[in-house]
């Protein structure tokens, strides 16, 4: 399995994505339905983060990714942003972080032995394959998903194409409903 073809371009498209979405949800908020400073910090539930941490999580998850897999050096915000230029930052440093990492820096990341510690003690081993598989990119589509759940739940006007939005390079010529 070739992790750098699988992690480098799902992460830049994914996190470009929830650059869009952010981009609209700030343009909603300046209709004046609710201040930007309420959709960034908008919860879906109590007992979850807001938009601005979810948004430092999904930089946190790519971060993560990386150091795990090419050695790359941790580069996650360390507080939330505040604005939406801000978590729109947080976002365009992952990108260009990810878009720096060379293929070569993940050569036998797939066999590399991870132990993944967890602050309540539990301590998983994984290969470099079972830690993307089944942990770094179910973690980052976690955060990217509750991220654009919350954009949704506070009515901005996102849909299917706001998700993969990187689809469209792939649509054939002349199959595109209206156009």
């Amino acid at each position: 399995m070739d992790l750098y073809a699988i992690a480098v371009p799902t992460y830049v498209q994914m996190l470009k994505g929830l650059s869009g979405q952010l981009t609209k949800g700030e343009a909603y908020a300046a209709e004046g339905v609710l201040s930007p400073e309420a959709l960034i910090g908008a919860r879906l539930a109590p007992d979850m983060f807001p938009l601005s941490t979810q948004v430092r999580f999904v930089c946190t998850q790519a971060s993560d990714m990386l150091r795990q897999l090419a050695g790359g050096e941790a580069f996650a915000p360390a507080e939330d942003a505040t604005d939406f230029d801000g978590l729109r930052a947080q976002l365009a440093e992952a990108i260009a972080r990810i878009q720096a990492t060379p293929a070569s820096a993940f050569d036998g990341a797939a066999e590399r032995a991870i132990e993944l510690k967890m602050p309540n003690g539990i301590i998983f081993d994984l290969t470099g394959e079972q830690f993307l598989r089944d942990w770094a990119l179910a973690q980052f589509y976690f955060h990217l998903t509750a991220a654009y759940a919350i954009l949704r739940h506070k009515g901005v006007p996102l849909g299917k194409p706001d998700w993969v939005p990187h689809m469209f390079a792939y649509i054939r010529p002349g199959t595109l409903p209206g156009g």
